[in-house]
């Protein structure tokens, strides 16, 4: 959902807790499993990862597999977005809307896609400056720039933990030093089988922080790079035999050592990742002919009206 004004309040053990935890909850009682595969993009990956942790403190085992797309757990190197984000920056922000003086709000979604375009100005901003303001021309559709500009507010606390510890402190790569819903966080705890995808030309989650995810949790692991950036590198579906992927099954120390062993394969890596994924589901049954069962009914048509809605001006 992206947050108004009522949710200015919701923190990061709330997205955990009621979200994620919740959602794992409410998926095997529908599908009627005790156990599920789950899969986290980008910042859902480190909340997904980060319940993971809960769950293992908890000893409840509701986690087959673990699929991780262009995530971030070590925060050590965050390429570029690492000149945006410092002390003075995260104080100001939990002052004004992380709740800190008692002020809360909403970061704008507009204001976090202008910073995501600024990363590749060339490319996200004066491309389009020339072409649509200068020449005159209309920008031709393109699915993946409309999705990348449908941008999403956050919660005022939610993103302020976020940037402290994570960006600025690092505090979720050191075992035990953060508590979410009420459990010490140990990602080395995390022991289900995982397969972390990450881009090669990715400037929002640099390749090698990515790779650095393969050193803290502590299941059997799957680690593959593709080619391209942040969004265009995990969608790329093979029947259009685009860009290339590269695959290790050694997990050395480095991502470098890592890169000098690895193979190079042409076409998408989404065969590799359902070849993967099929040894981790259970046996093939007819896909059912309704969404939802029991109590959980389905409330509006697919894709539902929270895809709809855009970040609202705050």
């Amino acid at each position: 959902k992206n947050p108004d004004t009522s949710m200015d309040r919701i923190t990061w053990d709330d997205y955990v807790g009621t979200g994620v935890l919740e959602a794992i909850r409410v998926t095997q009682e529908i599908s009627q499993q005790d156990k599920i595969n789950i899969l986290g993009f980008c910042v859902g990956g480190t909340l997904v990862s980060t319940a993971l942790a809960v769950l293992a403190a908890r000893k409840d085992d509701a986690i087959e597999s673990l699929t991780l797309l262009t995530t971030l757990l070590d925060f050590t190197d965050t390429g570029i977005l690492d000149v945006f984000i410092d002390e003075s920056l995260v104080n100001l922000r939990e002052k004004s809307i992380g709740g800190t003086e008692g002020r809360y709000g909403l970061l704008s979604g507009l204001e976090l896609a202008n910073t995501f375009s600024f990363l590749r100005p060339n490319e996200l901003v004066w491309n389009y400056v020339v072409d649509n303001y200068l020449k005159g021309n209309s920008p031709p559709p393109f699915d993946l720039l409309y999705w990348n500009g449908d941008s999403t507010n956050l919660p005022g606390p939610m993103y302020c933990w976020y940037l402290r510890h994570t960006y600025l402190q690092n505090d979720l790569a050191k075992p035990g030093k953060l508590k979410v819903c009420g459990e010490a966080v140990d990602l080395g705890k995390v022991k289900v089988p995982a397969y972390i995808y990450a881009s090669r030309e990715d400037h929002i989650v640099p390749w090698q922080s990515g790779y650095e995810s393969t050193q803290i949790l502590k299941g059997p692991i799957r680690f593959v790079m593709g080619a391209s950036g942040h969004i265009a590198g995990v969608i790329n579906p093979p029947h259009k035999k685009k860009r290339n992927y590269w695959t290790n099954s050694n997990l050395p120390k480095s991502a470098a050592a890592w890169f000098k062993g690895a193979k190079e394969v042409p076409g998408s890596w989404w065969p590799d990742f359902t070849e993967w994924l099929t040894q981790y589901g259970g046996k093939q049954i007819p896909a059912p002919t309704e969404y939802g069962r029991g109590k959980y009914k389905k409330l509006v048509a697919a894709p539902g009206t929270y895809v709809k809605e855009k970040a609202q001006k705050v």
